[in-house]
C-alpha cells in the first residue's frame, strides 16, 4: 500500500530575507523528513513542501513558531497541490525576481555568537572588523535590488575566500546564504584618510587618539560618528565647540550593559531592547553617581545611551594593544550643523576634516544612509524619537485594503519619507532638515534608491501644506501629481495609521508651526478627522507671533509679544517684561511695533512656541540654540517640581467654541512668577493645565460630534508628562486614546500621515 502525501505550496511574507529564511526552512525540511524547495523570489519566501501529512504539519508548525531569531512574518498563504508532483528531496533554489509586496530586512546588530568568535584567538576572524553571520550584519545600507543576494549588494566587490565560500554555502554553517560573508582575507579593510595606515594600525591609533582626550570620526553601518571619550570634560567641550553644538545633548555609546547600569537607571524593558537585534539609543536617567562629564547632556537629566552595534565599534573599546580605553563614548552623528550625515570618504574629509583628529574609515559602500534610532519610553514601551537604523524600512501594514503606489516626501525638519504599496507603508531612515541643500538632495538620491529597491513608480506625490517648504518644491519637481496635506492633519493621520485606525477621531495636534489653511500659522490644534479629511473644532487661542524666523529660536520674543497682548498699558507691560528681564527697553519698544503694525509677525496657535514663551517668562530659557531646547528644559523643570502651584482658578479652561484659554493660563503664570512663586511649580501647573484643556476640548468635541476616540501627535507630543496628564484625563472621561509609539510624533512621522492620506485619495478616485 502506498502511503498517502501532503503537498503544499506555502509563500511566507515578511521580513524574510537576510535573515537566514532558507537555511532555516532547510534545516526544518531534513528534521520533518519532508522533500520539496525554498525559494526567495523577492516579495515573499516560496516554499514546496512534500510528505505525510504528519510530517507537513510538522514542518509548518516549525515554520510558524520557531523562525529564523531575525524574522518577521506578517502573513502566510498556504494552497493544497495536486499529488502528481513528485520531489525525491528538498532543495535551497537560486532567487528568482518576481513583482509584489517586498521586505527589506533593516541593518543588524552584530550577533554574540560574532562577538564570541571575533574576540576567539583562535578563531581565523579574530578582530575581524566585518564579522557577521545569516543572524547579523548590514542589510538595507548595502542593498542594491531585491532579491538580497551578494551580487546585489555593495559586498559583490569583495569575492569570497575559499574558507568563505564553504561556510556560505554549506548548510551546516552558521553562515550559509549570508551575503555579506567575508573575513580578515576577502573582507572590506578600515584605514585612516590621509595616511597608510590600514587594519590593525588603523584600529590601534583610532584608540590612541581617543583614549589621550583626541576626536575621531568612524565610520560603521549606515554613516560616519564623531568620537570622543564621554567622561573628558575637555574633550566634549571641544567636540561641541568644533561642531558649534553648545547644549544639545550628545549620544552615548557605552562599553556594556554593567557600564549601563553603573550611569544610568535602566528598566527590563529598556534593557531588552538596548541590548537586542536593533540596539537604538534610548533616553535614560543619569545616576548622581555617573562618570558622564556634564557637557554630555548640560542642564538635563536623561543621556541618550547605546551598546556598540557595528563590529568596529566593539574594537574602539577593546583591542589587544594594550591601550586602556574608557567605558563611555560620545558617539554623535558624523556631520556639520544642517547637513545629511556623510557616508564615504569624501563627504568625511569635506565636512568632518576640522572636527576631528583622525578618521577611520573603510572601503564597504553605503548605499543608503542610516542614522541611530532614538527612543524614549513611556508605559512600559518605546516612544520613537527618531525612527532610523535598526527600524526602517520595515513596513506599517493597514487592513484598508488599498491599491496602488505613492511617495510622500515628509516634514521640513526631522525629515524622513514614505513609500506607500498598496497597504504597506514604508518609512525611510532619518535624512534630516530640509533647509540645507545638502540634505534636499540627499533626499532626493534617498527616494530613488528606496522607491527602486521596493519597485515601485508612485503615482502620486504628498507633501505639506507650505508652499515655501523646500519639501514641497521637490514634490512639484518630480513630475507626478501633487497632494498637499495640512501639516497637523498629516500628524493625526500619523497616529491613526500607526495604529490601523481609520474611523474618525477628535485629533489632538500639539505641535511647532506648521502652515494652516487659513494662511496662518497653526499648531495647538483640535481637529475632527478620518482618512479623507478633517475639520478644525478648536485651538489653543491666536496670539501674535513677533519676530519672524527668530521667534522660533529666541521665546522671549514670543514672551514680549503676549505681554503687550495681555496688558495693553504700555507702561505696565514694559514694567513687567523689565521685572521678569526678558529684554532691554529698546528691544520691547520693537516688539511692540512690529506686533501692533503687523510688521514681521504673523498670527500663530502654535503650542511649541507656547511653549518657548512660558519657559522665558519664568527664566528657564530665553532662547534655544536646537530645536526644542527651550520647551524640553521646561518639561524637565516641571517634572522635577516637589509640587505644583496651584492657584484658585477664575477663569474657563475652553470656550463653548472649542478655544483654549491660553492668554489667562499665561497671565496667571506671569503674576505668581511676579509674587515670587516657585518656577518648577509654576512649569508643573502650566503642563497640567494646558493637559486639563485638552481633555476638556475633546470632551466639548465629543459632546458635538458623538466621536469617543481621541489621537495625540506632533512634536509637543513628545513630552511625555504632557502626554501621560493628557492621557490620564481622557481616559478618566472615557475616551479610546490614541498615541504613537514605533513612529515618532514629531516631523520625523508625519510622511506616514502624508502617504496614507494620500494613498486614500487615490483610491476614492478609481
Amino acid at each position: 500500500m502506498i502511503a498517502l502525501k501532503k503537498t503544499l505550496l506555502v509563500r511566507v511574507y515578511g521580513i524574510v530575507q537576510g535573515v537566514g529564511f532558507r537555511p532555516t526552512v532547510s534545516r526544518h525540511a531534513s528534521k520533518n523528513g519532508v522533500t520539496g524547495s525554498v525559494c526567495n523570489k523577492g516579495p515573499y519566501v516560496e516554499i514546496y513542501v512534500q510528505g505525510s501529512p504528519e510530517q507537513v504539519d510538522a514542518f509548518m508548525h516549525d515554520l510558524e513558531f520557531a523562525p529564523p531569531e531575525r524574522a518577521s512574518i506578517l502573513k502566510i498563504d498556504v494552497q493544497p497541490l495536486p499529488e502528481s508532483l513528485e520531489y525525491d528531496k528538498f532543495e535551497i533554489i537560486e532567487s528568482e525576481k518576481t513583482t509584489g509586496e517586498i521586505f527589506v530586512s533593516p541593518d543588524i546588530a552584530i550577533c554574540p555568537k560574532c562577538i564570541q568568535e571575533m574576540y576567539d584567538k583562535n578563531d581565523r576572524r579574530y578582530l575581524h572588523p566585518f564579522i557577521n553571520c545569516t543572524c547579523c550584519g548590514p542589510r538595507l545600507t548595502i542593498l542594491d535590488s531585491m532579491p538580497y543576494d551578494r551580487v546585489r549588494t555593495s559586498m559583490g566587490e569583495f569575492p569570497m575566500c575559499p574558507e568563505c565560500e564553504s561556510e556560505y554555502t554549506s548548510p551546516q554553517s552558521r553562515r550559509y546564504d549570508a551575503q555579506p560573508v567575508c573575513c580578515n582575507d576577502c573582507g572590506p579593510q578600515v584605514y585612516i584618510i590621509g595616511t597608510d595606515l590600514t587594519g590593525r594600525q588603523a584600529i590601534t591609533e583610532t584608540r590612541r587618539t581617543i583614549a589621550g582626550g583626541g576626536i575621531a570620526a568612524i565610520k560603521g553601518i549606515g554613516g560616519f560618528h564623531l568620537c570622543c571619550d564621554a567622561s573628558n570634560e575637555q574633550a566634549v567641550s571641544r567636540l561641541r565647540t568644533l561642531k558649534k553644538r553648545p547644549a544639545k545633548p550628545f549620544a552615548v555609546m557605552m562599553r556594556n550593559m554593567q557600564t549601563v547600569e553603573r550611569n544610568c537607571v535602566i528598566t527590563q524593558q529598556q534593557k531588552t531592547i538596548l541590548d537586542g537585534h536593533q540596539k537604538p539609543i534610548i533616553l535614560l536617567e543619569r545616576l548622581p553617581e555617573s562618570g558622564l562629564c556634564s557637557s554630555v547632556a548640560p542642564d538635563n537629566p536623561k543621556v541618550g545611551v547605546m551598546l556598540p552595534y557595528a563590529p568596529v565599534q566593539l574594537l574602539i573599546f577593546d583591542y589587544d594593544d594594550g591601550i586602556h580605553m574608557p567605558d563611555a563614548l560620545v558617539m554623535t552623528s558624523g556631520n556639520s550643523s544642517g547637513a545629511p550625515i556623510c557616508r564615504d570618504d569624501e563627504d568625511a574629509v569635506r565636512e568632518l576634516g576640522g572636527l576631528c583628529d583622525a578618521i577611520l574609515s573603510h572601503n564597504r559602500k553605503i548605499r543608503l544612509r542610516a542614522d541611530d534610532s532614538v527612543m524614549d519610553f513611556y508605559d512600559g514601551r518605546p516612544y520613537m524619537i527618531r525612527r532610523s537604523r535598526g527600524y526602517a524600512p520595515m513596513p506599517f501594514m493597514l487592513s484598508s485594503g488599498f491599491k496602488g503606489q505613492v511617495l510622500a516626501v515628509g516634514g521640513e525638519l526631522k525629515n524622513t519619507f514614505c513609500v506607500g504599496k498598496n497597504d504597506l507603508f514604508y518609512p525611510s531612515p532619518y535624512i534630516g532638515d530640509m533647509e540645507d541643500l545638502r540634505t534636499v538632495k540627499a533626499l532626493g538620491e534617498s527616494v530613488t534608491r528606496m522607491t527602486t529597491l521596493l519597485e515601485t513608480k508612485p503615482e502620486a506625490v504628498a507633501c505639506d501644506l507650505h508652499p515655501k517648504y523646500n519639501t514641497t518644491q521637490t514634490a512639484r519637481e518630480m513630475g507626478l501629481p501633487v497632494i498637499q496635506v495640512q501639516h497637523h492633519y498629516a500628524h493625526i493621520l500619523s497616529c491613526m495609521a500607526e495604529n490601523d485606525f481609520s474611523d474618525k477621531v477628535i485629533g489632538v495636534s500639539f505641535d511647532g508651526t506648521g502652515y494652516g489653511t487659513d494662511g496662518t500659522i497653526w499648531g495647538g490644534e483640535i481637529l475632527l478627522a478620518d482618512y479623507n479629511g478633517f475639520e478644525r473644532l478648536g485651538s489653543i487661542a491666536p496670539f501674535i507671533q513677533a519676530g519672524g524666523d527668530l521667534s522660533a529660536k529666541e521665546g522671549w520674543r514670543i514672551a514680549v509679544s503676549m505681554i503687550h497682548s495681555l496688558y495693553p498699558d504700555v507702561k505696565q507691560a514694559n514694567d513687567i517684561i523689565h521685572k521678569l528681564g526678558l529684554c532691554d527697553d529698546e528691544s520691547a519698544k520693537i516688539i511692540f511695533a512690529q506686533a501692533d503694525r503687523n510688521i514681521n509677525a504673523v498670527k500663530s496657535t502654535s503650542a511649541g512656541r507656547l511653549f518657548d514663551a512660558v519657559s522665558a517668562i519664568l527664566n528657564v530659557r530665553k532662547r534655544s540654540s536646537f530645536e526644542g531646547e527651550a520647551s524640553t528644559t521646561l518639561q524637565f523643570r516641571a517634572e522635577a517640581a516637589e509640587k505644583s502651584f496651584l492657584p484658585e482658578r477664575e477663569y474657563e479652561l475652553v470656550s463653548e467654541n472649542m478655544i483654549l484659554n491660553t492668554p489667562q493660563l499665561v497671565k496667571t503664570i506671569i503674576q505668581a512668577a511676579l509674587n515670587g512663586a516657585d518656577a518648577c511649580a509654576l512649569a508643573r501647573y502650566f503642563h497640567l493645565t494646558l493637559a486639563g484643556m485638552a481633555v476638556q476640548a475633546c470632551v466639548l468635541a465629543r459632546d458635538k460630534t458623538g466621536v469617543n476616540t481621541a489621537a495625540l501627535s506632533g512634536g509637543v507630543y513628545q513630552n511625555k508628562l504632557l502626554l501621560l496628564e493628557t492621557i490620564k484625563g481622557l481616559e478618566k472621561h472615557g475616551f479610546a486614546v490614541l498615541h504613537q509609539s514605533l513612529m515618532p510624533p514629531n516631523d520625523g512621522g508625519l510622511c506616514l500621515g502624508q502617504a496614507v492620506y494620500a494613498m486614500n485619495k487615490i483610491n476614492k478616485q478609481l
